[in-house]
């Protein structure tokens, strides 16, 4: 079994970590900066489920742009098709409740898997990944639900990595049920530009939290996505047992001048709330705030 990590940041670049030090042919994607440190000093991850360094990682910039943020996903499925065999699966881990169908026109019905990563990390510096959650779980699917046994060979090798990984077959109520928690994570956590600990102990900012997230729940449902009416509470208590210092990727990369995937997070709401005839105003109000800074550059 080949795997290849497209591209190795900061979710990539731990799972793909743990996968190669258990001994699989892992190929990390990566460019700039990032390819330069994997190549030269090989690849670090601090976590509190153990630290590991790995000196000599197989890393290449070919594909030569590498993609992975919800704007580059045609391109990126692109980019892959080369080496997309028959046998192949693409697990695809980013955000948002549509990259299986983007991929599949370009990459095939059968090679596209869903996925959801849940992870609190963040790259600390180029070949250096920051793991900073008690948690560290990956879960995927087939949108048909059918068994695969070539995923399932994968998790089988992820396992005994000692990733936390498993395979479900209703990935379409749970990539939204992600979807639910993250576009309030993302919007709330970006808009005040504060983490998650400050926004739960504010009544006002934790009550937008969960109108935020009961909206995405509220268009799931109208959509026909199977999703409990109360969910927006249950992910609430979840909220609760995060570290205080729990922040979106979004925010870093608002903190950082980077490009942000807004448009596919309260953006996507919002645009699937018009279609639907559901009203998203706490959507609505935290796309307006962040979408002057969608294309990234740093605003002092």
């Amino acid at each position: 079994m080949r795997i290849g990590v497209m591209a190795a940041g900061a979710v990539g670049g731990y799972f793909g970590g743990r996968l190669a030090a258990a001994g699989p042919d892992v190929v990390f994607f990566a460019r700039g900066a990032n390819l330069a440190a994997l190549r030269e000093r090989g690849l670090k991850i601090e976590s509190p489920k153990g630290d590991l360094a790995l000196p000599k990682v197989t890393a290449t910039d070919d594909p030569k742009s590498v993609a992975v943020k919800l704007w580059d996903t045609e391109k990126a499925g692109e980019l892959i098709r080369p080496i997309v065999g028959a046998d192949s699966r693409v697990i695809t881990l980013q955000n948002g409740v549509d990259s299986v169908e983007r991929l599949q026109p370009i990459l095939g019905q059968d090679n596209v898997v869903g996925g959801m990563a849940y992870i609190a990390s963040v790259m600390s510096g180029p070949g250096t990944v920051s793991h900073t959650s008690d948690f560290a779980q990956m879960r995927c699917g087939r949108v048909d639900g059918k068994p695969d046994k070539k995923l399932a060979a994968f998790a089988d090798a992820a396992k005994q990595a000692g990733v936390d990984i498993s395979i479900t077959d209703t990935v379409e109520a749970d990539r939204w049920k992600k979807f639910v928690f993250l576009v309030g994570l993302s919007g709330m956590t970006g808009a005040t530009r504060e983490p998650l600990g400050k926004i739960l102990a504010d009544p006002d900012t934790r009550a937008m939290l969960s109108a935020i997230m009961q909206e995405v729940v509220t268009v799931g449902r109208t959509k026909g996505v199977a999703l409990p009416e109360d969910f927006a509470e249950d992910r609430m208590k979840f909220a609760a047992t995060t570290p205080p210092g729990f922040k979106a990727s979004l925010l870093h990369d608002l903190e950082r001048g980077n490009r942000l995937e807004i448009d596919w997070l309260a953006g996507r709401v919002v645009a699937l709330g018009r279609e639907l005839g559901v009203p998203t105003p706490m959507n609505a109000a935290v796309y307006a705030v962040l979408k002057l800074h969608r294309m990234g550059g740093r605003r002092d």
